[in-house]
């Protein structure tokens, strides 16, 4: 999986790098030519995108924006992400299925951390993965949706404290 990082490369990369080639095979996605842009920033941009796409004026910690084309909300497309099925979603220049973009607040990844009691590796890896399921249409607003996410987001990360 290509990651495009906004920030030089570091070692938020390399850890969501890890965990997102556990989320291809934990998800048992056939294709792993998979490609999204993670973009970390402050409070005040994150705040305003939240404001802007959701119509909520708050800072909130990860803002998925998913990219590809396909039919239904909601749909969860691991068992069908392929190349020929979303052959109007490759990106031209690398050859990989584009899946959206990935907003993470670093100071809502801190702040978090400490109130949960998790390691800053912990809280960013889960927001990393949490914001990398909604790209592959999971989500969480109807309860049973939000267990069988949860229950992914776990898998994925195995345990990191």
């Amino acid at each position: 999986m290509l990651i495009n990082f906004n920030k030089r490369k570091n070692k938020y990369y390399d850890m969501l790098q890890k965990y997102y080639l556990k989320a291809v095979e934990v998800l048992q996605i056939p294709c792993n030519e998979l490609e999204i842009n993670v973009a970390l920033v402050n409070s005040k941009t994150i705040k305003h995108m939240n404001a802007e796409f959701r119509n909520v004026d708050k800072v909130t910690d990860v803002l998925s924006f998913p990219v590809l084309n396909r039919e239904g909300e909601n749909k969860i497309v691991c068992d069908i992400l392929n190349k020929k099925v979303f052959k109007d979603d490759i990106n031209p220049a690398t050859g990989n299925i584009m899946l959206g973009d990935i907003y993470i607040c670093v100071k809502k990844v801190k702040q978090q951390a400490k109130e949960y009691g998790n390691s800053l590796e912990r809280e960013f890896c889960y927001l990393g993965v949490h914001g990398l399921l909604h790209l592959l249409g999971y989500d969480h607003i109807e309860e049973k949706d939000k267990v069988k996410m949860r229950a992914k987001e776990e898998e994925i990360l195995g345990g990191l404290k």
